[in-house]
């Protein structure tokens, strides 16, 4: 019933930001009588942050169109390498018609950025793709809206999430020979999970992996999204943020956790900030601060864009994550492809080097949550594993910004071409 009524006030809002964003445009417009009102200026910044507040927000696009390669400006063509039915693995193709670069570029390294299933889409990582672009071969999970999947397709559970990121880096291996796997915040889980399995089974694992930002170990730490997912019993979850999609879209009927209500809360964790954000921006309007209008603009198209999540696949995220503590505790069992349970052993891990990254004032996964890899993996040699921790740095900052750019990607970078060339 939430969803339908959600429907119902987003058409309204709709409307009602239509109407704004023309009001706005014609205050602004000094071919307009209006604009030579007093106050234009402010009407039109008001009816401009009304238009952004009532706005529906799609999914953004990459938009990576060159990148730099060793001092060349090379063209990035975006493919969908593998098409599942709630995830699309993409390529982004580097295309030059440079002899050299393209050498450079075959001789590159290959990673498989594994994105957040946790309410954004993968092009929150946009800024962590362009600067890997500039060394590597990249492709990223590009998780579905489970609203557009229709029912026949199943249910997508954490078991599922494990079995995709395998068959994505089987496939990377079978294509490049090997392949490195950076995870940032959620993915963590199940891309340790991944790799452990496979090095249980004696398959060739990836040449190392990245976690970054992510609950290994979630009782480390514990931050306000550790408080919420155990503050509750797991039967409230199950009936106050579940719901079915409306018949409108693709996936009526399915069970999901509404992207809508994970906004709610990405919101009401720093509201005061969030009021503040918009007061400034209304600021630069006013003050024909095109720049600074432009970075808010640029930040809260990707951040209001948002995913309903399968109810499986989030309810088993907070029960055996976030409650139960199966990984850190060692009791996870997860179901192949063949329906076929596998106890996750990270201690079989032998060969895939591990690099732990945690910023100082992360308040989505607190200091020593990554971390915690390090001590599930015990069969891996000293020489095998590093730490990073970024100073200064929030959840965001460690993989997009200043600091990913100076500290973080740096050492990331350095990782993986000491363990590729191993």
């Amino acid at each position: 019933m939430l969803y339908q009524l959600h429907e119902h006030q987003r058409s309204v809002k709709q409307s009602l930001a239509r109407f704004a964003r023309s009001a706005s445009r014609a205050y602004a417009n000094p071919l307009s009588g209006l604009a030579q009102l007093p106050f234009a200026k402010n009407l039109s910044a008001s009816y401009d942050l009304m238009h952004r507040l009532g706005k529906e927000y799609k999914k953004p696009s990459f938009k990576l169109e060159t990148i730099a390669v060793a001092g060349s400006s090379v063209m990035v063509h975006e493919v969908v390498e593998i098409a599942r039915p709630f995830c699309d693995l993409l390529s982004f193709k580097r295309l030059s018609d440079d002899m050299a670069t393209l050498q450079q570029i075959e001789a590159q390294p290959t990673v498989l950025l594994v994105a957040p299933l946790s309410g954004h889409y993968a092009t929150l990582l946009r800024d962590t793709v362009k600067t890997l672009l500039q060394d590597h071969r990249v492709y990223i999970t590009d998780w579905k809206n489970a609203s557009l999947v229709p029912v026949t397709e199943g249910e997508f559970h954490l078991d599922d999430y494990v079995n995709y990121v395998q068959d994505f880096i089987r496939h990377l291996q079978a294509v490049h020979g090997n392949c490195h796997v950076v995870s940032v915040c959620q993915p963590t889980v199940p891309v340790l999970a991944a790799v452990a399995l496979m090095a249980s089974r004696g398959e060739q694992a990836p040449l190392s992996m990245t976690m970054m930002g992510g609950p290994i170990d979630a009782r480390e730490s514990p931050t306000a999204v550790n408080a919420f997912a155990t503050g509750k019993r797991f039967e409230w979850f199950e009936n106050n943020v579940i719901f079915s999609v409306p018949a409108n879209y693709p996936g009526a009927g399915r069970r999901v956790y509404p992207g809508f209500l994970q906004h709610t809360g990405f919101v009401a964790m720093n509201p005061q900030s969030h009021t503040q954000h918009h007061i400034d921006y209304f600021q630069d309007l006013v003050h024909d601060d095109a720049a600074a209008a432009a970075a808010h603009r640029k930040f809260y198209d990707e951040y209001n864009a948002v995913l309903d999540m399968d109810a499986a696949f989030y309810l088993e995220t907070i029960k055996l994550v976030f409650q139960d503590y199966n990984l850190a505790l060692g009791t996870w069992d997860v179901k192949n492809s063949a329906g076929v349970a596998e106890r996750v052993r990270p201690q079989d891990i032998t060969h895939t080097a591990l690099l732990s990254v945690e910023g100082e004032l992360d308040d989505i996964a607190g200091i020593g949550q990554t971390r915690a890899a390090h001590t599930l993996c015990s069969g891996l040699a000293p020489a095998q594993r590093e730490h990073l921790e970024i100073p200064g740095a929030g959840h965001y900052g460690i993989f997009s910004g200043q600091r990913w750019h100076q500290l973080t990607y740096p050492a990331l970078k350095a990782f993986i071409a000491t363990h590729h060339a191993k």
